[in-house]
């Protein structure tokens, strides 16, 4: 699903406040992280991912790579940030999903 300009911004609205739940450092994207980021997205929808300043990875890269293998969308990148956005698998911790599938296109 790629959303649209009114869904990204309501979700970025929604992340302002977020606390970076993952960080990627000098290992780079391995595994373990992405495994991290698909739990975090499936509890809670929305999360903030971070690039620490010993990584060598690209933050584009890094999001086509998470987008390709989770089937996230990237709702931002901004400096070594980035906000993906999912709709959980499991009903109860759908939060925000009915409100971005309210938005019109």
């Amino acid at each position: 699903m790629s959303l649209t300009s009114k869904q990204r911004a309501f979700l970025k609205s929604e992340a302002h406040t977020l606390k970076p739940i993952v960080q990627i450092g000098k290992n780079g994207l391995n595994d373990h992280i992405k495994t991290s980021v698909r739990n975090a997205l499936d509890a809670r929808e929305l999360i903030k991912v971070t690039l620490l300043q010993n990584t060598m990875e690209d933050i584009h890269e890094v999001a086509e790579i998470l987008e390709e293998e989770i089937g996230c969308d990237t709702v931002l990148k901004i400096g070594r940030i980035l906000i993906l956005y999912k709709e959980s698998a499991k009903k109860e911790n759908r939060k925000l999903s009915p409100n971005v599938k309210a938005i019109q296109k």
